[in-house]
């Protein structure tokens, strides 16, 4: 489907039959295809609330249903945990607003792309475990592997809490490479979903009593922390580069990235305390704490929270980033090289909803105009 072809009718009939349930996978799938930017002027209804941020859920909602390939029909599903809308209507005009401005815009020249030889492939689940003797294993999708107290299924390392092991520190590492991504379960319970390009350092056992610690060595992680009061009131902490978070309730997101000079720490629930130097700041729910090497204090702002977590679903969120860092975010997912001839287009923003499981190749065609020349050559994208 072209959007050459399709009018408002045909978009709002598509709409409709995902809204009663009737939609089949491929046809959901147009309609993400057709969401793009909002940097153009169009109405909006102020009491839907903010408008990049209900798209956004929206479409992150969505695209959660895609993860399902194996699924003909796509079921409707809420779009929100919490009652937004204060009407059922309300979710269809969103994505009309959304969508509908796209058959009112001007045809560029169209500039094919040129494919010398795409050997780019699409991250899986995979790491490096390193256990307390310096031995590595490789984990992959597909695999399993079982030790005495672990034991992995190829997505997620699973920590038994053994009783019989000595009151001492053994620490495990488990490495993400780029092009990767892998979740493991302590043996205290708390579970860590890690991105591409990221590192874990963490005790197979915790000591009975004592503060849980592990470490962020670099990269974004998702932890999930099972309670104190489940670990007679053992508090626990997460150490990121120039940071620390004691966790005072459950669920946060961590990025640190080595080749970024800001750590973002996000609270989905409960509560954290970041701490910064002699800087200490608690987070609520939807807040974001920012740091900068180099300088002190910490920056407390409002966050999209489905945005920065999306990844752990299968997601790429972007909210008006500059297109640099956007393909900064793919590199670390599709192990690709990106050089800008034309670096102009570096400072260029980019929002909208993408899919972890799509090619490299319809990824570029859903973030790229018509007008913007590309080049792939073996791992290399280049922007002319």
């Amino acid at each position: 489907m072209n959007t050459n072809d399709v009018n408002n009718q045909d978009f709002q009939e598509l709409i409709e039959k995902y809204l009663n349930g009737e939609t089949t996978l491929e046809q959901v799938k147009q309609l993400v295809n057709y969401y793009e930017s909002f940097q153009q002027n169009h109405e909006w209804v102020e009491t839907l609330g903010p408008e990049s941020t209900i798209k956004n859920r929206m479409l992150i909602n969505i695209l959660e249903v895609l993860q399902d390939e194996d699924t003909e029909t796509v079921k409707v599903i809420p779009f929100y945990k919490k009652a937004l809308f204060k009407y059922g209507v309300a979710a269809s005009i969103v994505l009309l607003i959304s969508l509908a401005f796209i058959f009112n815009k001007g045809h560029s020249e169209i500039v094919e792309p040129i494919i010398v030889n795409n050997n780019i492939k699409v991250g899986t689940d995979k790491a490096t475990l390193t256990l307390g003797d310096g031995t590595e294993v490789a984990l992959e999708k597909g695999q399993t592997y079982i030790a005495a107290n672990l034991s992995s299924n190829g997505e997620e390392l699973v920590y038994n809490d053994s009783k019989n092991i000595k009151p001492e520190i053994v620490y495990n590492y488990l490495t993400i490479p780029r092009g990767g991504q892998y979740a493991v379960k302590l043996s205290d319970g708390t579970q860590v979903w890690l991105n591409s390009e990221s590192k874990l350092k963490y005790p197979v056992n915790f000591i009975k009593g004592e503060t849980r610690v592990v470490e962020l060595v670099y990269g974004e992680a998702y932890f999930d922390v099972s309670p104190s009061t489940d670990h007679n009131g053992a508090k626990f902490k997460v150490h990121a580069s120039y940071q620390e978070i004691e966790v005072l309730g459950t669920e946060f997101n961590v990025s640190a990235y080595k080749d970024e000079t800001t750590i973002y720490t996000t609270l989905v629930e409960g509560k954290v305390a970041v701490t910064n130097g002699n800087t200490y700041s608690i987070l609520s729910p939807e807040q974001q704490s920012i740091i900068k090497n180099g300088i002190a204090g910490i920056e407390i702002v409002k966050a999209d929270v489905y945005s920065v977590t999306s990844w752990r679903k299968g997601i790429f969120s972007f909210d008006r980033m500059p297109f640099e860092k956007v393909m900064k975010v793919l590199t670390r997912w599709y192990d690709i090289n990106v050089v800008f001839v034309d670096s102009n287009l570096k400072q260029d923003h980019f929002t909208g909803i993408l899919r972890k499981n799509q090619s490299i190749e319809e990824i570029l065609e859903s973030i790229t105009t018509n007008n913007i020349a590309y080049e792939i050559n073996n791992n290399t994208v280049i922007f002319k």
